[in-house]
């Protein structure tokens, strides 16, 4: 980022570890390593091969054991990821989270026989225990890993696959990672991050737009043998586990930890790619007659409209922002927002080699997430800390259930944050007296929608059909180009022109690698918010109050339980389309304003 952009920002926060550790190095790190290494092998030697023998309290008290473990192995994976994200180019950073995921990898080997004798207790023996003791409170994560037991293989197996896990997937997604972190893009003369290189496609310029999508397809092109064997060798590598734990298709493992049924998958997935039409085909039809052409190119996708003043927005104006919008509806919330600009808890700037993107981070209970940005002062990036500060105080609330209970399916994980994304929005509009600045606002907020929706069910479709196509041999990098191409024709409409270059943009999508099948869970989020604002804004009384106790649950509760208090549910044919009528509404006042 150049000195004047900087300077137009104002001063950026870079988070503080030290809540975690003060140091690699540090006397507390090589404590807590022990100690976790002293409870495993007591665990191993006091648990293992009794389990089945364990009264109700007797099995609570080993399963408060194993979650004790949980939080301090946690402490000590999440203070090494975020060291890494910080600085991916770091090749000390790259090989203290290596050695700190071994270490724990190893010792998680010593409990690995406790979830998986849990999963050979009887129904029936459960559910007696369950009655009348303290097991009680850990009925929902047995539930959820009792789910996994007819996917459940022998001992041996199950510790092969879990001691590979670092030197397989675990170490093809670090390749991923720091190969796309050492990139560089000539944008204007200057060496850009990817971060750095796609936020240009925002920009006001269409020519500098047009360089930076031509540099990112040329980059990405140059080095798609790479990404088109990690992607090849993953989604290999995931057949054949899915074969062996006999999961039917490559979607259903995902489902089964998001906690949602196939078939409410397959309704969402069926709803957002019916209504393509409606939504992403008619109104990017309608952005090409606003900048007077037929169609668009593909690099004009999420460029401001021609009468945007595209202005920067001062990291403190972000903050107020959105901060702001959330007191309005729930002062607690807001409260807990800005525990993570005064604490420390967020990294904001670019720098080169950080982490691309953003994310929230929950590290455990005992500490307390931290959120990663690359902040870059448009719109979009207000609407991204609005988002991740969403996930942030969902974690904070979610916190007390535990370290094996705190954490949501990624299908609700999103609510919040994309409710922080509406709630902020909203209050943008609100405010917002002119006209044609309205017009533009809505413009932007139907693009995060499609961009949410739309773009991510085809990520997901992209993704089914790589994995299909994949249990049939090897696929070729212009194959899998020519996949993408086809499903972003698909989704996109006529009215974008995607250049040849554009069949390398797979390559920078991070979560295909990371986590197959999780881009679904925004579209879910941003329906489900959809639906929920609706509720909302029909009876605001004691809303914010149910809101609250629903993000304070985690992953106690199913989507079911979740959304019955709201008078909702996943599982009726109209949630969806209603959902997805917010968007084509706000798509029909930009028509009616043409």
């Amino acid at each position: 980022m150049n000195h004047d952009a900087s300077v137009a920002l104002g001063a950026l926060p870079e988070w503080s570890l030290r809540d975690l550790y003060p140091a690699p190095d540090s006397a507390a790190l090589a404590a807590d390593l022990e100690a976790a290494r002293t409870a495993a092998v007591r665990f191993e030697t006091r648990y293992s091969g009794r389990v089945l023998d364990l009264e109700g309290d007797a099995l609570a008290a080993a399963i408060a054991e194993y979650e004790a473990m949980q939080d301090l192995t946690g402490r000590l994976l999440s203070y090494a990821f975020l060291r890494y994200a910080g600085n991916m180019s770091d090749p000390e950073a790259g090989r203290f989270q290596q050695t700190v995921r071994e270490a724990i990898n190893a010792l998680s080997l010593k409990t690995l026989f406790f979830t998986l004798d849990i999963n050979r207790i009887a129904d029936s023996v459960l559910e007696g225990q369950l009655k009348g003791t303290v097991l009680a409170r850990y009925s929902p994560w047995l539930r959820t890993v009792r789910a996994f037991r007819p996917h459940q293989l022998g001992d041996e197996a199950e510790k092969l696959l879990h001691e590979k896990q670092i030197t397989g997937r675990g170490s093809w997604t670090r390749l991923f990672d720091e190969t796309v972190a050492a990139l560089r893009f000539q944008v204007r003369g200057e060496g850009l991050t990817s971060a750095a290189a796609l936020h240009l496609l925002s920009s006001s310029d269409g020519a500098v737009r047009k360089q930076a999508a031509q540099e990112i397809g040329r980059v990405f092109g140059d080095n798609i043998r790479t990404f088109a064997l990690i992607t090849n060798t993953l989604a290999k590598d995931k057949e054949i586990e899915d074969r062996w734990r006999r999961y039917p298709r490559p979607i259903s493992e995902r489902n089964l930890a998001n906690q949602v049924e196939d078939e409410v998958v397959d309704a969402l997935l069926s709803a957002v790619r019916e209504s393509f039409p409606r939504l992403s085909h008619r109104y990017y039809r309608l952005k090409a007659r606003w900048f007077g052409v037929d169609r668009l190119d593909y690099w004009d996708r999420n460029a401001p409209l021609p009468e945007d003043s595209d202005r920067t927005i001062p990291w403190a104006e972000a903050r107020s922002l959105v901060l702001d919008a959330y007191r309005a509806f729930s002062p607690p919330m807001a409260e807990i927002g800005a525990r993570f600009f005064s604490q420390g808890w967020i990294d904001a700037p670019v720098r080169p080699g950080k982490s691309p993107g953003a994310f929230a981070h929950p590290t455990v209970p005992s500490a307390h997430p931290y959120i990663l940005m690359n902040y870059q002062g448009k719109v979009r990036d207000v609407m991204t800390l609005a988002h991740e500060l969403g996930h942030g105080v969902h974690q904070v609330l979610a916190g007390p259930q535990g370290a094996l209970m705190a954490d949501t399916p990624l299908t609700l994980a999103e609510t919040a944050s994309v409710f922080g994304e509406q709630l902020t929005f909203r209050a943008l509009l609100a405010a917002e007296t002119d006209p044609k600045r309205r017009r533009i606002m809505l413009a932007t907020k139907v693009e995060d929608m499609l961009n949410t929706v739309v773009r991510q069910i085809a990520f997901c479709e992209f993704e089914r059909r790589v994995h299909d196509e994949r249990r049939q041999g090897e696929l070729a990098a212009d194959r899998i180009g020519e996949i993408w191409l086809g499903v972003q024709s698909e989704s996109l409409g006529p009215a974008l022109r995607c250049e040849d270059e554009y069949r390398y943009y797979w390559a920078y999508i991070p979560h295909f690698v990371h986590t197959p099948f999780y881009v679904y869970a925004y579209a879910f989020g941003d329906c489900l918010v959809n639906s929920l604002y609706a509720v909302y804004q029909r009876a605001p009384q004691g809303f914010a109050e149910r809101y609250l106790d629903m993000l304070r649950a985690g992953g106690t509760r199913t989507h079911r339980e979740l959304l019955a208090p709201f008078g909702l549910s996943a599982a009726d044919p109209g949630f969806w389309s209603e959902g997805l009528g917010i968007i084509a509404g706000y798509i029909d006042l930009l028509e009616a304003e043409h």
